[in-house]
């Protein structure tokens, strides 16, 4: 299994507010993602090469979890399965150009699992 992008995702209501925090401490949008289903996605970078996700979508509080990226989502949503991950919200979701799922852990941290088509 390869992993291409390993980064925190903080999933919020307060988008602006944490935009604001991130860019205090360094960090600047270095992508944004059109807005689908109501959510918002921006990917901020410091000088130094940290990577941060910044996603707003109705949610009752702030949720913190890693972005994965990996060139094959199948392999590596079943390797998490035999870890015991479960799949929240009961969906993947595909685009023309990915292809993700929020997967859960048994202890409560959760992967952003995408596979970006090319």
């Amino acid at each position: 299994m390869k992993i291409t992008t390993f980064c925190p995702l903080i999933v919020t209501n307060s988008l602006d507010k944490n935009l604001r925090l991130f860019e205090s401490l360094g960090f600047k949008v270095a992508h944004k993602q059109n807005p689908k289903e109501n959510v918002y996605a921006f990917t901020l970078k410091d000088d130094d090469g940290h990577q941060v996700d910044v996603v707003k979508a109705d949610v009752e509080q702030d949720m913190m979890m890693i972005r994965m990226n990996v060139p094959d989502f199948d392999e590596t949503y079943e390797m998490l399965q035999e870890q015991g991950f479960i799949m929240k919200g009961a969906r993947v979701v595909e685009t023309d150009s990915s292809k993700s799922a929020m997967v859960k852990s048994t202890t409560g941290f959760a992967f952003d699992l995408v596979h970006h088509k090319k």
